[in-house]
């Protein structure tokens, strides 16, 4: 009962933000936010079980995808945010998530996605992983400052005590063990809170909700609207979300098995259900989730590799999505203390991160491509977005990320590398 509860804090963590940000991206009300957590939560719900059942069959998280975060931004800034214009970014994003979907499914029937495992080399795998804790590790930290689109002021209260739950979760998990390291996350997670509650104040931001029970509703913003450029949007996005799913199931199965050690039918069947995914994500008016890397931090904290607590939290998350009193108290727990968990699991993710890297040792030619892939890749992050107003939205959208470029840029140079050196003996 307690693993199941672990999980289902683990996932509820990855849910509340990102609906957070989404409403402050399009100027949402709190009900409108509201009503998007509880959509999340039930699709977090659907699509973890759907890739534990019938999928990759792993103990993965699926959480809202960063690259669909930075696409919601991009549509927000070219088509609008305000009245008609921000409905109609909306209505475009759900047809763009739901073409991604088909395309995806299409990759996986057709067992196209196996092809790419073997680009995915421990060394491109290292630096995707590298570039996604350095990518999010900047989120977690304005969430445990307190900082947002409104807050442009450090919270320092708030951030000690996020401090503590990160430190908490990591002394759990390091220096104890049995049941204490099992749930290094929950007793963190669970002290943060009561501290936050005690030393600052309850959160006053509760939504009451007028039903007690309410089904999800479809097309919440409209129903999808196509245009002709939303579909390069579909296909790159695509591309860009199989190498997400090298780096979950080498991360993962890394972690139960000592190595990594996937097949293709693994891939082709986590490439079909992402694609199934996608496509209830823009039915459901969300944000398309993927398998999330981190949930191999999150395991090697706990130490519990079970996958049965995995799929009852998944339905618990499903379920509890029908209740919106249940979503209302649960949104309150403090976003410092949820990003400051999920910081602590992204410790593991990075040292996972460095292992790939530093797998085969260190030449020449892989210290140049990882250090080109790193700069490159994390210098990109930096940059700010209106860097690329002039170009067009996809162009835009690719060059701006700069965990796609970098994982790119390794890709390419271990390919061609690897052609030349075999030229020359």
């Amino acid at each position: 009962m307690f693993s199941v509860i672990q999980w289902f804090i683990f996932l509820l963590a990855n849910a509340v933000a990102i609906p957070i940000v989404i409403g402050s991206i399009f100027h949402m009300d709190a009900m409108s936010i509201m009503l998007l957590m509880q959509r999340t939560f039930f699709i977090i719900g659907i699509a973890c079980f759907l890739q534990g059942w019938l999928g990759h069959k792993l103990p993965i998280v699926d959480g809202p995808a960063g690259l669909w975060v930075s696409t919601f931004a991009v549509f927000a800034a070219s088509v609008g945010t305000a009245g008609s214009t921000g409905v109609e970014a909306l209505r475009l994003l759900e047809m763009a998530m739901i073409l991604t979907g088909i395309i995806l499914i299409l990759f996986g029937v057709f067992k196209i996605s196996g092809k790419v495992i073997r680009y995915f080399t421990p060394l491109v795998t290292g630096v995707f992983l590298t570039l996604l804790t350095f990518q999010l590790s900047g989120t977690f930290l304005q969430g445990m400052f307190g900082l947002s689109e409104n807050v442009q002021q450090a919270q320092m209260d708030g951030f000690l005590i996020a401090i503590m739950t990160f430190l908490s979760v990591l002394i759990f998990s390091l220096f104890f063990k049995g049941w204490v390291r099992s749930y290094a996350v929950l007793l963190g997670m669970a002290l943060g809170w009561v501290l936050f509650a005690v030393f600052i104040s309850p959160s006053d931001n509760q939504i009451e909700s007028s039903a007690w029970f309410a089904l999800p509703e479809w097309f919440a913003w409209g129903t999808p609207l196509f245009d002709w450029s939303v579909v390069p949007v579909a296909v790159l996005t695509a591309f860009i979300l199989l190498s997400n799913i090298v780096a979950s199931l080498s991360a993962m199965t890394e972690t139960l098995e000592g190595k990594s050690n996937f097949t293709t039918t693994q891939m082709n069947r986590g490439s079909f259900m992402l694609g199934v995914n996608h496509g209830i994500s823009g039915i459901f008016s969300g944000v398309a989730v993927v398998p999330l890397a981190s949930t191999s931090g999150f395991l090697q904290l706990t130490g519990d590799k079970r996958k049965s607590p995995f799929m009852w939290a998944s339905l618990l998350l499903m379920l509890v999505a029908f209740f919106p009193p249940i979503i209302s108290f649960l949104a309150q727990i403090p976003s410092p203390v949820a990003n400051a968990a999920l910081l602590a699991t992204f410790v593991q993710l990075m040292g996972l991160g460095l292992r790939n890297l530093f797998a085969d040792g260190l030449n020449e030619r892989r210290l140049t491509i990882i250090t080109v892939s790193l700069l490159l890749g994390s210098g990109l992050m930096f940059m700010p977005a209106e860097s690329f107003s002039g170009l067009p939205g996809t162009a835009r959208q690719v060059i701006s990320n700069g965990l796609l470029v970098g994982t790119v840029i390794a890709v390419i140079l271990e390919q061609l590398w690897k052609k030349e050196d075999r030229m020359t003996e």
